[in-house]
């Protein structure tokens, strides 16, 4: 399939393995991808792995807690690109694991600030680029521990990408008769760093995490990708303001 020839797609967070497994895809499909993360290494990883597949890529540090780096990043990608036609706003971090009364402050915004306030400023950027430039697609990564499920000790975390999957739905109301599609993704537990706990092994966390799941395991990162993908498609052309949930049936 060559879904994305002639487009441009930004993604971050494209460093870790659901932005990278995402960016891959995209390349595969005909984009040319701006891979774009704080990791500088990671980036020149994505881009290498993307040109070794006879794929269009360029790098972008970035720090999305920052207005000035985002509104960089984008006129970066335009620039370099001429456009941008499709962003996927990945980048997030876990952070947590204790009661709210004892959360640490700092944690917990750094976590709000890269998970939610890293989408509002990618959306901030994007939506005016895509606006004035007719139109555009933006997905966003929330998870179905935002607005969907729960769990203790996830406070900060919940918080936030209950905050995305919520700023999702307000921006594609916004933006829906400029031309700009806007949805987010909730997935559950992924076969990503994320997932383990510190020094946990694979069949510990798979004994920890595949009993939350009625499929039985965590999903490989190509499922969560394949559901990016086709939200930023014309095949998906009709969804607006959706939060695709994707979690195997934990929140059935």
């Amino acid at each position: 399939m060559n879904r994305f020839t002639d487009k441009t797609v930004l993604v971050t967070g494209a460093g870790g393995v659901l932005g990278r497994t995402a960016a891959l895809s995209f390349a595969q499909e005909g984009a040319a991808v701006a891979v774009a993360d704080l990791n500088e290494s990671a980036v020149h990883e994505t881009v290498k792995m993307i040109e070794s597949e006879g794929g269009k890529a360029s790098g972008i540090i970035v720090d999305v807690t920052s207005s000035e780096s985002v509104k960089a990043m984008v006129d970066t990608v335009v620039s370099r690109h001429g456009g941008l036609h499709i962003a996927f706003n990945n980048a997030g971090i876990l952070g947590g694991g204790t009661p709210v009364g004892e959360h640490d402050e700092d944690v917990w915004n750094k976590v709000l600030a890269v998970n939610l306030t890293g989408v509002f400023l990618a959306l901030k950027y994007e939506t005016a680029q895509m606006a004035a430039n007719g139109g555009g697609v933006i997905v966003n990564t929330a998870s179905n521990l935002g607005a969907h499920w729960r769990l203790a000790g996830m406070s900060a975390y919940s918080t936030s990408k209950a905050g995305v999957s919520f700023l999702t739905r307000t921006a594609a109301l916004e933006y829906i008769n400029q031309g700009v599609r806007i949805n987010s993704i909730s997935p559950g537990p992924i076969d990503t760093p994320m997932s383990y706990l510190p020094g946990e092994t694979r069949e510990q966390r798979d004994a920890r995490l595949a009993p939350t799941v009625p499929l039985g395991r965590v999903a490989d990162p190509q499922e969560i990708a394949n559901a990016v993908l086709w939200l930023a498609s014309e095949e998906s052309s009709y969804v607006v303001g959706h939060d695709h949930v994707i979690d195997g049936g934990a929140t059935a």
